[in-house]
């Protein structure tokens, strides 16, 4: 078990606290705050406990000089401070020489943001590229490292993995939460276990197929990862999103055959055209043309899904039956959803797409449990860890 942050003595400590505050702003306003309410209960015992809380996250994606105005943290630094009683102060900047006399100056409960991290990769990467003299300047901010940011902990960068080689160190309690779950719900399921598995992110998916194939029960499969599959089998998928890589399609062929007891594809879709908004057909697999775009599953596959659902003891998903931010091509993934949700089984959402469909269609209340780490979830699943937790020290 790994070092947790109520194992450690943080009274009156300087505590550097990596979230995730990766959140979608638009015009300056925060269009989903539910990563930083999940860092909330680490956050708030910090305070309760005395401790000064000096927080770093990325924000989006800073490759050149002009990324960074889109890209600051500031207005997370805002939002924080309507959600706690504690004063928030930011730093415009993610390492200068007043920082040390600031922190200093710190009550004990304040908090302190950092401007995003990912400032430091322009021009030399240096947060993603995990380099040393940074890692070594934000450790010398504080007494304590806690990782708290589950949906980062794939990625060896600076202020994830760095930090934690100069520091006391320990997880927080949405990372311990994350790890939990995945772990009892997921890697240890009750059976019948029945993986529902969409999205168009093909080449990530291949993987975690492999991971999973051998523990579940059944693999329903749709979008990108059906489309690839049906093109192996030789079936038309037109202009639809599927993988052209032949060393993916060769494995997706190899599993197809090793477990064809066990994955299920789409009976009849829902196709547009690239170039014709007003045109949706309903048609079987085998009945897709050269010109059209598979973007949904159809009513026949859901409800031949619907079986093995309600079969099954634990439910896993991982993203979307289509294009469902499109009205048009919404019903499958909500009928699915719908189906899943009023299952009376354990449901675990993993990945950023699928918790964005539950959340878009209403349907949070009624599953077990929805995880925050979109690609860090399925790492973790495929290899039983990620390099930013694995490194914290042992309890």
């Amino acid at each position: 078990m790994k070092q947790r942050i109520q194992d450690m003595d943080v009274k009156g400590k300087r505590v550097l606290l990596r979230c995730d505050f990766n959140v979608p702003i638009e015009k300056g306003r925060i269009l989903d705050d539910s990563k930083i309410v999940e860092s909330l209960e680490t956050i708030e015992y910090l305070m309760k406990n005395g401790a000064k809380i000096i927080i770093l996250s990325h924000f989006g994606k800073v490759k050149k000089e002009e990324d960074k105005k889109k890209n600051t943290l500031e207005p997370v630094a805002k939002h924080l401070q309507s959600l706690v009683t504690s004063r928030v102060l930011f730093s415009k900047q993610t390492r200068n020489n007043q920082l040390p006399d600031l922190i200093e100056k710190m009550n004990p409960g304040d908090i302190l943001v950092l401007e995003n991290t990912r400032y430091e990769d322009v021009p030399n990467k240096l947060e993603s590229g995990n380099d040393e003299e940074l890692a070594k300047y934000w450790a010398s901010l504080a007494d304590i490292f806690c990782l708290d940011a589950f949906g980062s902990s794939h990625r060896e960068h600076a202020s994830t993995f760095g930090v934690a080689n100069y520091l006391p160190n320990c997880i927080g309690f949405l990372v311990q939460k994350e790890v939990t779950n995945l772990d009892k719900y997921v890697l240890n399921a009750k059976k019948p276990f029945t993986i529902v598995m969409g999205g168009a992110k093909v080449e990530d998916k291949v993987a975690l197929i492999e991971a999973l194939l051998p523990i579940c029960d059944h693999l329903l499969l749709t979008g990108g990862i059906a489309n690839s599959c049906l093109y192996t089998l030789g079936y038309m998928v037109g202009k639809s999103i599927r993988t052209d890589d032949e060393k993916i399609l060769e494995n997706i062929k190899r599993l197809l055959i090793k477990y064809q007891d066990k994955i299920m594809l789409p009976l009849d879709v829902i196709v547009g055209k690239e170039f014709d908004e007003n045109y949706i057909e309903h048609v079987k697999v085998d009945k897709v043309l050269a010109n059209q775009l598979i973007l949904d599953i159809g009513m026949d596959t859901v409800r031949e899904y619907e079986k093995i659902i309600n079969a099954s003891a634990t439910i896993f998903v991982n993203g979307t039956a289509g294009k469902y931010e499109d009205k048009r091509f919404a019903t499958g993934t909500r009928e699915l959803l719908d189906v899943i949700a009023n299952s009376k089984t354990i449901k675990v959402v993993g990945g950023g797409d699928g918790v964005g469909a539950v959340k878009h269609f209403h349907y949070e209340d009624k599953f077990t449990y929805l995880s925050t780490g979109g690609g860090a979830t399925l790492e973790y699943i495929v290899n039983g860890g990620l390099p930013a937790i694995n490194i914290i020290q042992d309890k």
